[in-house]
């Protein structure tokens, strides 16, 4: 039988840095393989963040590059590729081309669990991997265990089965109320989703031990594992607790959320980066832009470079018109009314914080 093998990618950002430092802390009984995908093009703070996180885990963090018999880096190799046509929301060959595919043929055909840092206030899936021998796991929500898994196991044409396992676990005070809610069928005014939660809010540790039994029944990598520790998981962790843990472990915040001020006509602004992954990402906000040209002008010379061949990074603006003096006031007054509005409600150190939208846009395989 193939030793299932337990993976965590990282990204940079700080989510999968944070639980890197949470896996190592409650379960250090797990071997977990670190890796990360190098495009070539990140930041040298995501670089600092990696080698900071070698040094806690004492662990080599494993660098994926694809096309890593290229003389170029991976993304100009693909650029070149797909003939200067720059990749867009529309368009992410570079997730597929330098994240996933590179993930996956590190993987091979082994049984992997991937740990994933989505966190408990976020209202996202996450697409990491379509191969059925990666299961994903997230161990800072409630509900540590992947949409298919949950719908292949409370789906109604599997109830009988689920209940005759149910009955098998050993009693808990919640284990009357918890089968009860469990016979009830998915409908549509009782949806899989309502029936997750409501299990969840009953009894969290029953509720991963019976998936997990289920698990036994199928082709999962989990299914391999005599015992899984995160079934007694019944952590919740939202932004804060990630920064938290970021700064009391030393590996620190990536520089790039801190705060930095500019000013505009007089006024005193903040502004920063609100995500990892590359330094030209399309889906960063103008004003992160704006803050690239400021703070590292090679780069943001090197991304106008790319805009070419009639291709951009935003879909209907060029960065060297971005740059121009009256756009960039236009773009930092504009910024400024819209924190000024929310600012007020966070007392957080960080604009991610405040700008909390961008968070919600993006590849969960770069940013997380």
């Amino acid at each position: 039988m193939t030793k299932v093998r337990h993976l965590l990618g990282i990204s940079g950002g700080k989510d999968s840095a944070a639980l890197a430092i949470y896996m190592r802390n409650l379960y250090p009984e797990l071997d977990i393989e670190y890796y990360t995908c190098d495009t070539g093009k990140e930041l040298e703070e995501t670089y600092q963040l990696i080698k900071n996180l070698e040094v806690y885990l004492g662990k080599t963090i494993e660098l994926l590059q694809a096309a890593n018999q290229s003389t170029q880096d991976p993304f100009d190799h693909y650029l070149d590729l797909y003939g200067g046509f720059l990749p867009s929301a529309n368009s992410r060959w570079c997730t597929k081309k330098l994240k996933l595919e590179p993930f996956e043929k590190f993987v091979g055909n082994d049984p992997v669990i991937s740990y994933v840092g989505i966190r408990g206030d976020e209202d996202r899936e996450g697409y990491i991997s379509k191969k059925p021998n990666i299961q994903s796991i997230f161990p800072f929500r409630k509900n540590i265990w992947s949409e298919d898994v949950i719908g292949k196991a409370l789906t109604n044409n599997n109830l009988v089965k689920l209940i005759e396992q149910f009955d098998g676990l050993s009693y808990t005070p919640s284990k009357v109320r918890f089968r009860e809610l469990l016979l009830k069928p998915i409908s549509f005014n009782f949806t899989q989703t309502q029936k997750t939660n409501i299990l969840l809010d009953v009894d969290v540790r029953l509720f991963n031990e019976l998936i997990f039994s289920f698990l036994k029944q199928t082709s999962y990598p989990l299914s391999e594992e005599n015992t899984f520790p995160l079934v007694d998981n019944e952590d919740v962790l939202i932004r804060e607790d990630i920064f938290k843990l970021l700064e009391e472990s030393g590996v620190g915040v990536p520089a790039y959320y801190n705060k930095l001020d500019f000013d505009l006509n007089g006024k005193v602004g903040q502004y920063s980066r609100s995500r990892s992954g590359c330094y030209f990402c399309f889906y960063q906000q103008k004003i992160e832009w704006i803050w690239l040209y400021e703070q590292h002008p090679d780069r943001f010379l090197k991304a106008v470079a790319y805009e070419k061949d009639g291709y951009t990074w935003n879909d209907n603006e060029r960065l060297e018109d971005l740059i121009k003096p009256a756009r960039m006031q236009a773009i930092k007054e504009e910024y400024l009314k819209r924190t000024a509005r929310i600012a007020h409600k966070s007392k957080s150190p960080y604009l991610l914080d405040i700008l909390n939208e961008a968070e919600g846009e993006g590849c969960a395989s770069c940013f997380i």
